[in-house]
């Protein structure tokens, strides 16, 4: 595939929507406060998303953010209320832990995740796993768990990590890496979807294949939801979703599972992604080529189709294989040691909330948007790659906040209340307006994996 430098100025960096006209958006500029500037971050990344909309509709001035709306969106699982229950974030054994030498961010939220890091660190108990880092560096310490297949990054400074062998594959080149198909024998043909530009859901009648786990992508496949698309998400039977996790991004599409290992199950998938408009992966690096779902393969197969990857750290360097989350990134590229405090001791810090995964997500949708803009002006699709490192970099790269904007508290959001199969919901809408109206979801999480392997 060919790269698409015109797609991506089109777009323009990051920084230049985090930064540009804050009096434009409604609200205070700042509400977290910190030494980062992660209000720019997310203002930028939900107006790169509506910059897109517009550009794709042809309707300027049509969608719009606010201070409030992008604030509650990005924790919106901090919000949600599952039948009057908190939705849980991180377990106990997730977190930061002290090492020999140091400090190390561990993830056990899935089971398999915590299984195999007690494995790997030979730890019965808790207790014996706190013993056990402290007897270990903290590289040393993250190597054991990964080689195991778990999930970990030792606490970095920003010049350690600008240090490893992998930090220039994470940091260079644009936010968003947009690629098109190579030259085929094949004529471009006229898109068989076109926005419905003055709609309230523009997106109605595309069809979204899902892909993606956690929160990074099904918060994209979420919004695009809301947008009027057909979202289905597909999930292997033998990694279930955390349940809170699923029900905080499952609204406005359907979730089955598939079994991609047999070979009708997989003909099945297949014949979806013939007739997919726009298909979003988000595992490891590398994880579901081997199912013909390479943005290289599905694109030789078909031209038109916009083809959007997710990865923790990147496409090359040694470690774009390794599984990754935004805590975990967090943890290695530095952000958690300039969050870090003195209170009691110094220890590592984190972002107010998980902004990496969020903007990261808004990216996807700004890249959705902008490849189908492309394919109504060619016949062509395209493909883009997007990495929670590289989103940190745009973090990084935004100029620290200053004591000259205050940090001001905003107003608790309007939760929106309905039934899912999981009992009633309180939960935060989308992040934009339409003709100054907050955009709403229309439809509350269906119970998961219970959708039809089928389009609407």
């Amino acid at each position: 595939m060919e790269p698409v430098p015109d797609l991506t100025a089109s777009l323009r960096h990051l920084e230049s929507f985090s930064a540009a006209e804050p009096a434009a958006v409604p609200g205070p500029r700042r509400w977290w406060g910190g030494s980062l500037d992660v209000e720019g971050l997310a203002m930028g990344s939900v107006r790169a998303a509506a910059a897109a909309l517009e550009s794709l509709t042809g309707s300027p001035g049509r969608y719009s953010i606010s201070a409030q709306l992008t604030a509650a969106s990005f924790d919106s699982l901090g919000y949600l209320r599952i039948s009057g229950r908190k939705a849980q974030g991180f377990v106990p054994m997730s977190g930061f832990r002290p090492t020999g030498d140091g400090w190390i961010r561990l993830h056990a939220n899935y089971p398999h995740h915590a299984e195999r890091l007690m494995k790997a660190l030979r730890a019965a108990t808790p207790d014996d796993l706190d013993r056990v880092l402290l007897s270990m560096s903290a590289l040393e310490a993250e190597e054991a768990v990964t080689s195991a297949e778990g999930v970990a990054a030792a606490v970095r400074s920003r010049a350690e990590w600008k240090a490893t062998a992998m930090h220039p594959a994470a940091s260079f080149g644009p936010w968003i890496r947009f690629s098109r198909p190579s030259a085929s024998g094949e004529s471009p043909r006229p898109s068989s979807w076109i926005p419905s530009k003055q709609a309230t859901r523009p997106l109605a009648g595309l069809r979204v294949l899902d892909l993606t786990r956690v929160i990074a992508g099904p918060t994209a496949t979420r919004l695009l939801g809301a947008l009027g698309a057909d979202v289905l998400r597909i999930d292997p039977p033998h990694l279930p979703e955390l349940t809170d996790a699923f029900v905080d991004s499952g609204f406005d599409k359907r979730s089955a599972v598939a079994d991609l290992k047999d070979p009708a199950v997989l003909d099945r998938v297949r014949g979806l992604l013939a007739t997919a408009d726009v298909v979003v992966t988000g595992y490891r690096q590398g994880g579901l080529d081997g199912f013909g779902f390479s943005p290289e393969g599905m694109l030789a197969a078909r031209p038109a189709l916009v083809a959007v990857t997710l990865s923790a750290w990147g496409t090359t360097g040694p470690w774009s294989g390794r599984r990754g989350f935004d805590s975990l990134v967090q943890a290695a590229c530095g952000i958690a040691e300039q969050s870090g405090s003195d209170d009691g001791g110094w220890r590592p810090g984190a972002l107010p909330v998980q902004a990496l995964d969020h903007a990261t997500g808004y990216g996807i949708v700004a890249a959705v948007l902008a490849l189908l803009s492309e394919r109504l002006r060619t016949g062509l699709g395209g493909a883009a790659h997007l990495s929670l490192a590289r989103t940190a970099e745009e973090l990084f790269r935004l100029p620290p906040p200053g004591s000259e904007i205050p940090a001001r508290s905003l107003a608790v959001p309007d939760l929106h209340v309905a039934e899912s199969p999981y009992g009633p919901l309180h939960f935060a809408g989308p992040p934009l307006t339409v003709d100054g109206v907050p955009l709403q979801y229309r439809r509350t999480p269906v119970q998961y994996g219970t959708s039809a392997l089928a389009w609407q």
